[in-house]
């Protein structure tokens, strides 16, 4: 055999032979009215040593700025937009037209999610078109000549109706036969991933008494969870979790379908009643996940040893626009600004910080009394209406500002609104109702009441 030969016997092999990384991206949201620009962070996810990036719609300032980098980039469609694209070709087709073809393949677009975390709406419609979106993208990929692109959408875990212990993993009767079928042969035959979010932080907020923090945190070193079913060890609850959807994807007879971490991470702040949401639990999380997704040889989870799994961290910023409890706001790695909220990289080569953390506060629940206000810069034509709503609910809310009232100050609305949202959040927490207001409400434990007027409060 001649050395050209050779040569490219060799070439062939160690093309065919190249490693898919575990190394974790970064999704990168943009609900944040203080963010850099688009250059800016596309060198700051560099400096983070991020090689995949993931974008929640298909932003052309982004995309131009990821021209020319070796960042492998996620795509979205809007959840808008999926029950027109599920009954039009020609809408699938313009859309790949306009969002894609303009930029790749200079950028390294290597990933098309239609929608996020659809399964978890309880729009009949929207769920049923999900299915029929990603084959008509996948199809109008195809027909324009984009290759290397692979399709898929994001699952939240409520997609599960059951997931402990792991092998009883199961999907929600209302999609399992109907959507996640349909949705697993698709991803099966197109060699696709089904993309999950797996935030540890939740099930061990929720019932902290029962589950280890540790555990949670990739760090306990005595605390492991046997399932009876298989005689798996599990040594930290994100493998549990993991593995709950192998064996849902299993049930429906696609076990070797891969898996995409889409987003994982821990808040680094939140509101008085967020227990566990802190710095130092956010970068132990982090850090921690980092290391495990980018060891070599690839660790796995215990039903797929060995097995790489690729992901997304959660999140490039704090979101200063998010809704919601504060933990939204703050699951960035970043600052806006452009400092990191506590060192990481990504890369998993940095095995030990330098830095240290400081001491978690919030890691049991808060014992003193907790008040629902206007939050500091909130829109005032907003305000109105959410005053409004918050006294039109029932329980004679906001009979103290009333006229005649000992809280009524006709003139300050703020002070009105903030006696609304304590009265509505204490009557109604119990029940599911939040301090959040669309983002016009925060918490503070400092008493707002003065003179004959006593605020109503929230004791956990």
């Amino acid at each position: 055999m001649s050395v050209l030969h050779l040569l490219a016997l060799s070439l062939l092999v160690s093309v065919s032979g190249a490693k898919f990384s575990g190394r974790p991206g970064v999704n990168y949201g943009q609900l944040g009215d203080n963010l850099p620009s688009p250059s800016d962070s596309v060198k700051l996810i560099q400096s983070l040593n991020a090689k995949r990036v993931k974008l929640y719609d298909a932003n052309p300032a982004i995309l131009a700025a990821l021209n020319a980098t070796d960042i492998a980039v996620s795509v979205m469609v809007p959840n808008e937009l999926i029950v027109n694209i599920s009954k039009s070709s020609s809408l699938s087709d313009e859309w790949i037209r306009s969002n894609i073809l303009p930029f790749h393949p200079s950028t390294k677009i290597r990933y098309l999610l239609v929608g996020n975390e659809i399964l978890t709406s309880a729009d009949s419609e929207l769920k049923s078109a999900l299915v029929p979106a990603m084959r008509k993208i996948q199809r109008s990929l195809k027909k324009l000549g984009v290759k290397k692109v692979k399709v898929g959408t994001t699952l939240a875990v409520d997609v599960l109706k059951t997931s402990f212990p792991p092998s009883s993993g199961e999907f929600r009767s209302d999609i399992s036969g109907s959507v996640m079928k349909p949705m697993l042969q698709f991803l099966n035959r197109t060699k696709s991933f089904l993309f999950v979010d797996v935030y540890p932080y939740f099930p061990w907020a929720q019932d902290p008494a029962h589950v280890d923090l540790g555990y949670a945190l990739f760090e306990s070193t005595n605390v492991t969870v046997t399932d009876p079913a298989t005689n798996l060890t599990y040594h930290n609850l994100f493998d549990q979790m993991i593995d709950a959807f192998v064996f849902a994807t299993s049930r429906l007879g696609y076990p070797d379908l891969r898996i995409w971490v889409a987003e994982t991470g821990w808040p680094n702040n939140g509101d008085y009643d967020q227990i566990g949401a802190n710095v130092y639990n956010a970068a132990t999380y982090n850090r921690n996940v980092v290391k495990k997704l980018s060891a070599e040889p690839p660790v796995g989870t215990p039903a797929r040893p060995g097995k790489v799994l690729p992901s997304f961290i959660f999140a490039l910023f704090n979101e200063n626009q998010k809704t919601g409890p504060g933990t939204e706001r703050h699951f960035g790695l970043l600052h806006p600004n452009g400092s990191r909220v506590y060192e990481i990289e990504l890369s998993g080569e940095t095995t030990e910080y330098k830095e240290t953390l400081p001491a978690p506060e919030n890691n049991e629940v808060y014992k003193g009394k907790i008040w629902c206000v206007v939050a500091k810069g909130a829109n005032w034509t907003q305000l109105g209406e959410a005053l409004s709503y918050a006294c039109s609910q029932g329980n004679n809310t906001c009979d103290p500002i009333k006229s005649g009232g000992p809280c009524h100050k006709p003139d300050l609305t703020v002070l009105h609104a903030s006696y609304a949202f304590s009265s509505y959040w204490a009557s109604f927490r119990k029940t599911g109702g939040t301090c959040s207001f669309n983002g016009l409400a925060t918490q503070t434990i400092k008493d707002p009441s003065f003179g004959r007027c006593e605020f109503p409060s929230v004791t956990l």
